[in-house]
């Protein structure tokens, strides 16, 4: 793996060398654009729109629109405008980890300490451990300041970014039922069903199903094979049915998985 950013974790007076790296990766078919005449690469080109001439990468700049005027801003301006953000993770309070909705939860880093930050990295973390508690940080990676908690997991430190509350739209909007009058019976059959589909989480039991089913088809297709296209009819329950067709589940659950 290959380190994303390189700066501190400040716990108190205390300043703790890091390393973050990417916790994820893409596990999608890398499929690339063709031309349907002739399969020739699509390629995406840098253009400048007044000269219609491509623009290599090392001249391209950022800039803001400002009273129609473009402010073009360097490295050291990201850089100027939170000095300490850019090179240190501050911790600013600790909180119970389920007081933050899940909502909010973004992407995850793994935390790994520097030349001479082990001791400190430790402390944290078991500190974390035996507390139940997360730290509350921010910090700037990519031009950009991010919120997010740091956490123990199994033997290391976890990073995890979190939006902040404006970008997590209303549902205020939503056309939500009203009104609705629902039976005991109906209630009870849910519950049931719920009861009877219940099982420890386990993640390692689900696959990207959709890619391996696509790799069946490009292999088909390889081969001269046409693929026979699978046809799925979707009927909707009425609100007639529920209980009838709650009742028809019950019973089930080890037969579907056979199917699959």
């Amino acid at each position: 793996m290959r380190a994303i950013w390189s700066g501190a974790i400040g716990f108190g007076l205390v300043n703790i060398p890091v390393k973050l790296y990417s916790a994820t990766q893409d596990s999608h078919l890398n499929l690339d654009m063709l031309d349907g005449k002739n399969l020739g690469h699509i390629r995406y080109k840098r253009v400048n729109e007044d000269t219609g001439k491509e623009v290599p990468w090392e001249q391209i700049v950022k800039g803001y629109l400002y009273n129609d005027a473009y402010i073009v801003l360097e490295d050291a301006d990201f850089e100027a405008a939170a000095p300490k953000k850019s090179k240190i993770i501050e911790i600013t309070s600790f909180v119970e980890e389920n007081d933050i909705d899940d909502i909010y939860f973004e992407s995850p880093y793994f935390l790994e300490p520097a030349k001479g930050g082990e001791k400190a990295y430790e402390l944290l973390r078991q500190t974390l451990e035996k507390s139940g508690k997360a730290g509350l940080s921010s910090f700037v990676l990519r031009s950009s300041e991010h919120l997010a908690v740091i956490r123990p997991r199994e033997n290391y430190l976890l990073l995890q970014q979190l939006r902040f509350e404006e970008e997590v739209r209303s549902a205020s909007d939503l056309n939500l039922p009203k009104n609705i009058k629902l039976e005991k019976k109906e209630l009870d059959m849910a519950a049931a069903l719920v009861k009877e589909y219940t099982e420890k989480f386990d993640i390692s039991a689900y696959k990207d199903e959709y890619n391996a089913e696509l790799m069946k088809i490009i292999k088909a297709k390889a081969s001269g094979k046409k693929p026979v296209a699978k046809k799925l009819r979707v009927v909707h329950t009425k609100g007639t049915d529920l209980f009838d067709q709650l009742k028809a589940s019950l019973g089930n659950k080890g037969s579907k998985k056979r199917a699959s």
